[in-house]
């Protein structure tokens, strides 16, 4: 960890990153307030809002990464972060100007902006951070962002309602132009040029398809997210239920639960970081052993009866659930070329938010065709499949690969 806290790179990244994640908060309260104030709790403008938020995850998840393998990773993430400043501050201006739709154009842009920056961060990584430390990066910056699922609400909370839509607009602007100018310190990070023709971004895109199908790991990566995806999105719904039908507790008890388990990820993600070295050495086994814990965990929380023992289970699926994110967080970086690092990540990880939207989709008629019980039992399921698909995986790096990112930036 001390050779981490020595990486110029990782301290900017990292640094940016706590500016987002708090940017995001309070856009995401400070909307969410101010849409059910000018709608009247309309619950169509929520859900108008959230569509918003997940939909630019799958027009421009792919684009996005495209333009990351293409473009001067340094250069990507300071200019997206200002564009981002930029546009919350004439939105702001709109808002001020009677216009509240424009509000949603907020959530937008920054959603917009994060594909392209996001696997831009992944290349950073991949290029200035040694293999050895990656686990330890990741699993920081995974604690960085449970500490915001826990505290994250209060603090969007606690702008908007002091300060308004106006003042909470303006400080999200200044947090990405924050982050923006954090970011300046990056070194500097030219795309390598192979000599040849530029190739158009649609062959790009082709090339990255043909990548991850012809890599055995990656494809089996994808259709594990798929899965995973489908499980979380048929048990999110039905959280509450399991709380009030089988706890016997109100309603709002949900929230307790929900904090047990970012508390479980905040936890992990320090675990890991701290044994980031033994993560290396066991993550062909820890991957589908979180999956069997998982599996077993759902199948557990809707048979228990007692609150203690689903808080339990909630702890403890937080922990392994933040052992499972770094293991393949990693695995997106390490394992894979760095001219195709932006477009793995932009090809594998929207299946995730497509199986969470699959699985929401069927929970419903789920419970009314098989009870509460029939799907959970199937979440579980899915999840003790993708533990067998997990057990196929290889996580050997190719040796081509083993001296990337091997120096560290003072």
């Amino acid at each position: 960890m001390a050779h981490l806290f020595r990486n110029r790179v990782f301290l900017v990244v990292a640094g940016a990153d706590l500016l987002q994640q708090a940017g995001i908060w309070i856009r995401n309260m400070a909307l969410l307030f101010y849409i059910m104030e000018q709608t009247n709790n309309n619950p169509a403008a929520v859900a108008l809002l959230t569509t918003f938020e997940y939909l630019p995850i799958f027009v421009f998840s792919l684009i996005g990464g495209t333009f990351a393998d293409r473009w001067n990773p340094k250069r990507t993430v300071v200019i997206g972060d200002a564009l981002s400043a930029v546009s919350v501050l004439a939105i702001l201006g709109m808002v001020a100007a009677g216009w509240w739709q424009a509000a949603f154009a907020a959530t937008v842009v920054s959603a917009v902006v994060s594909q392209f920056s996001q696997p831009s961060s992944a290349v950073l990584f991949k290029r200035h951070v040694p293999e050895q430390h990656v686990e330890a990066a990741i699993g920081f910056t995974q604690s960085m962002s449970a500490l915001f699922m826990i505290i994250g609400p209060m603090v969007g909370t606690l702008v908007y309602t002091r300060l308004g839509i106006d003042w909470s607009l303006a400080a999200l602007a200044f947090v990405f132009a924050a982050a923006s100018a954090v970011q300046l310190l990056l070194p500097s990070t030219p795309r390598v040029q192979d000599g040849g023709p530029k190739s158009s971004p649609l062959k790009d895109v082709r090339d990255g398809f043909r990548y991850v199908t012809g890599h055995h790991t990656l494809k089996l990566a994808a259709v594990m997210f798929l899965l995973v995806g489908i499980s979380s999105g048929i048990v999110a719904p039905l959280d509450v239920f399991v709380i009030m039908e089988r706890l016997g507790l109100q309603k709002e008890a949900v929230q307790w639960f929900a904090m047990l388990e970012g508390a479980g990820l905040l936890i992990g993600g320090g675990l890991a970081a701290g044994l980031s070295g033994w993560v290396d050495r066991h993550r062909s086994r820890i991957v589908p052993w979180t999956l069997v814990i998982f599996g077993i965990g759902t199948f557990v929380e809707v048979l228990s009866l007692w609150p203690v023992l689903t808080g339990g289970v909630r702890l403890l699926s937080g922990v392994t659930m933040t052992f499972f994110q770094v293991v393949l967080s990693a695995l997106m970086i390490k394992e894979v070329e760095e001219a195709y690092v932006g477009r793995t990540n932009g090809i594998i990880l929207p299946l995730m938010m497509a199986g969470l939207l699959i699985g929401t989709g069927c929970s419903g008629l789920l419970v009314k065709q098989a009870t509460l019980f029939g799907a959970y039992g199937l979440a579980g399921a899915l999840l003790i499949v993708c533990a067998l698909v997990a057990s196929r995986m290889r996580f050997t790096a190719p040796a081509a690969q083993t001296a990337a990112g091997s120096a560290v930036e003072g």
